[in-house]
């Protein structure tokens, strides 16, 4: 059998445009041309001897065999960043300090953290993990380094727009059942953009509702959510499971999108600065962040 090394960067723009939606923006995200990124596809077809993607309308949509050499893909791009990573420790030191919305806390905290303290032990790390506000706060005062949080139109000096998430209601099992009226609802304390956001989506469908519980973490909503005490309004991303997405079935209103946004304290940050943020975005395009709609 003939032998075939696959083209890393090729494997990468494959990557990166299915995590992103659309291989135009894959070019964006890689500092491509986007004749660039079908020439690597192009490539990567012609060295296996297959097709891998389709047309469909504007877009591309992978083949049998895209599938699973997209799996393959992650794999080798994974074992490639974190060997690069590791020959990189003994020259990497210094302190970041990183801020997380709570809807990533949890799972960047144990994934992209963990793979980043392995790889630069000489590193130290200060998470703060809180509310848009909170976060948007400390990067203005100098207090972080690095913020990953929800855009909320008002972006800093050093932000890069990443990918959206739709905004979803979100309850239990009686909730897909139920349909109460008014609509109770369990949010964040003011001021919150998703908060904010539901209500007026609420009100101009003309739905009644009632906020019977607020509080001031995500762990408190998604509890009073899986007690049946009302619905809530979240992204996907680190929803528990046993919840349910809501919808037009429950007689709920569409909402918008939110664009997930990184923000960096300087245009120049340090060398663990930029190598923390290589670390986040990859997780972010790896793992099940990506929920494109």
């Amino acid at each position: 059998m003939r032998k075939v090394t696959l083209d890393l960067d090729a494997l990468r723009s494959l990557v990166t445009g299915i995590d992103l939606g659309s291989f135009a923006s894959a070019a964006d995200a890689l500092h491509r041309s986007t004749s660039a990124v079908s020439a690597q596809l192009k490539k990567l077809e012609e060295q296996l001897g297959q097709p891998l993607l389709r047309r469909n309308g504007r877009g591309l949509e992978l083949l049998p065999a895209g599938e699973v050499l997209l799996s393959y893909a992650r794999q080798l791009l994974a074992t490639n960043d974190e060997a690069v990573m590791a020959l990189q420790q003994v020259q990497l030191q210094g302190q970041v300090r990183l801020g997380l919305q709570e809807d990533f806390g949890e799972q960047l905290l144990t994934q992209a953290l963990g793979r980043f303290s392995r790889a630069y032990p000489g590193v130290q790390i200060e998470v703060q993990v809180a509310r848009n506000a909170g976060l948007v706060a400390g990067m203005r005062s100098g207090r972080l380094d690095l913020v990953l949080a929800w855009g909320d139109g008002q972006p800093l000096p050093h932000s890069q727009t990443l990918q959206p998430f739709a905004m979803q209601w979100i309850g239990n099992d009686d909730s897909l059942t139920t349909s109460l009226q008014p609509l109770p609802l369990i949010l964040f304390e003011a001021p919150c953009l998703l908060r904010q956001r539901a209500l007026a989506a609420l009100d101009q469908a003309g739905i009644p509702w009632r906020i019977v519980m607020t509080s001031h973490s995500l762990a408190g909503i998604w509890a009073a959510v899986q007690a049946g005490l009302g619905v809530t309004v979240r992204t996907r991303a680190g929803m528990p499971a046993g919840l349910q997405l809501l919808g037009k079935a429950q007689g709920l209103p569409d909402l918008p999108s939110l664009e997930l946004v990184l923000h960096r304290l300087e245009a120049t940050p340090s060398l663990a600065v930029q190598c923390l943020q290589r670390c986040l975005l990859d997780s972010l395009e790896r793992e099940s962040f990506s929920l494109h709609n």
